[in-house]
C-alpha cells in the first residue's frame, strides 16, 4: 500500500521541481538551493553566490566542489537580469568570474 505524503513533502517536491527549471540546476542543486531556504526563483535575486556557497558548507559539513560555487552563480545571475545572455547560463560560463559577490 502506497505510504501517503503530508502537505509538507508535497510542497517540498513541487518547489523543488519548480527550482530545476533553473539553468544548470538540477535534482541535487534544488535540494542544495532548499537547504539554503531558497523557495523560489525571486528568492535568489540579488543574492551573493559566495556567501551561499559557504553557507552550504557549513549546513552541510563539506567542502562542496567548486562547481557549485559556479552553479550559484549562474543561478543568481538567471535570477537578479531580466534578460539574461543565454551563454551565460551555463554553470561553466561562471569558472574565473564573480557575480554579485
Amino acid at each position: 500500500m502506497p505510504t501517503a505524503i503530508s502537505a509538507e513533502e508535497r510542497s517540498q517536491k513541487l518547489t523543488l521541481k519548480q527550482l530545476q527549471q533553473i539553468p544548470s540546476i538540477g535534482p541535487a542543486g534544488a535540494l542544495d538551493l532548499w537547504h539554503l531556504g531558497i523557495r523560489q526563483v525571486a528568492d535568489l535575486a540579488g543574492q551573493n553566490p559566495q556567501h551561499m556557497y559557504q553557507r552550504l558548507n557549513q549546513l552541510s559539513g563539506i567542502v562542496h566542489d567548486v562547481c557549485v560555487l559556479y552553479t550559484l552563480r549562474c543561478a543568481v545571475y538567471f535570477a537578479t537580469d531580466p534578460t539574461p545572455d543565454p551563454a551565460k547560463l551555463k554553470w561553466w560560463y561562471w569558472k574565473g568570474k564573480t557575480y554579485n559577490e
